[in-house]
């Protein structure tokens, strides 16, 4: 009797051993976050392999509602409002769900961030729907693949990829106005952000005026602090080049180059340099 106990303690002691492996998932878990506008957007996904196997029209059925991915339905975050098929998205996360076809993909930004997969999925709680058009590429993705690209001020894109095949989902924001009024504020305080609005002026409105005005704000207070502002003298540079001032912009862009090999900015003084070669 001892015997049978000992061998049956032994087994299950065995058992306990062998289910304490962890073994990684055969479909792997991404989560990437990029800056944009005002907040940011994360992806959470999960990334299956094609494994020699024929994905769309097949694996994935055309026509059919897919959870983007394995797993889980992926989920999208917006920490900041954006625009997705002509219509505001609230702050917060979403399940992306899409319907593959040959040439174009529906897809459907939901609710249901707790489904798995498609099981749970309502209609009802479809946030909006959009087609976007489908691009074979020339290099094959073993693995799906998910990114955010095309970063710009106010916009970028979702891209989808499998197998060769590729979709971009195009995401909007507006922060301009908003970004102007916290700027103009905070210009009527004791410290004036010179060099933002200087940025501000010259990348977002093109007013070449103010953002002159604002840079060689930037400029003196960063002297009068005890700096050697390189890189405001390059925005100076900048500036004066696209406002037409071809000796202003030349002789900033070698301060600038002075001050960085003083600082041992090799990046800045490649930057000022090229931008005085090119006057």
């Amino acid at each position: 009797m001892k015997k049978i106990i000992s061998t049956f303690v032994a087994a299950c002691m065995a058992y306990g051993a062998f289910a304490q492996v962890n073994m990684p998932q055969p479909s792997t878990t991404q989560n990437i976050k990029q800056a944009f506008g005002l907040g940011s957007i994360e992806l959470t996904y999960s990334r299956p392999n094609a494994k020699g196997r024929t994905v769309f029209g097949n694996l994935v059925p055309w026509g059919k509602l897919w959870r983007t991915g394995a797993n889980n339905a992926t989920r999208v975050k917006f920490t900041d409002v954006v625009e997705i098929g002509g219509k505001q998205i609230d702050t917060g996360s979403y399940a992306i769900y899409t319907i593959p076809q040959k040439n174009e993909w529906e897809i459907v930004l939901n609710k249901g961030i707790g489904n798995w997969g498609v099981d749970g999925y309502k209609e009802a709680e479809d946030v909006v729907r959009l087609k976007v058009p489908s691009m074979k590429t020339a290099t094959k993705n073993e693995t799906f693949t998910m990114q955010i690209a095309n970063v710009q001020n106010e916009s970028c894109e979702i891209h989808i990829m499998w197998e060769n095949t590729a979709v971009a989902i195009p995401v909007k924001t507006k922060v301009k106005d908003r970004l102007k009024a916290q700027l103009d504020k905070a210009m009527e305080s004791d410290r004036k952000p010179y060099f933002q609005a200087a940025n501000f002026y010259y990348e977002w409105e093109k007013d070449l005026t103010k953002a002159l005005s604002y840079a060689n704000g930037a400029i003196e207070s960063a002297e009068k602090a005890g700096q050697k502002p390189f890189w405001m003298y390059l925005l100076k540079a900048k500036i004066q080049k696209d406002a037409g001032d071809k000796a202003g912009a030349k002789a900033s862009a070698k301060t600038c180059v002075e001050l960085a090999k003083a600082a041992n900015n090799a990046d800045y003084v490649k930057m000022g340099t090229e931008l005085a070669a090119s006057l």
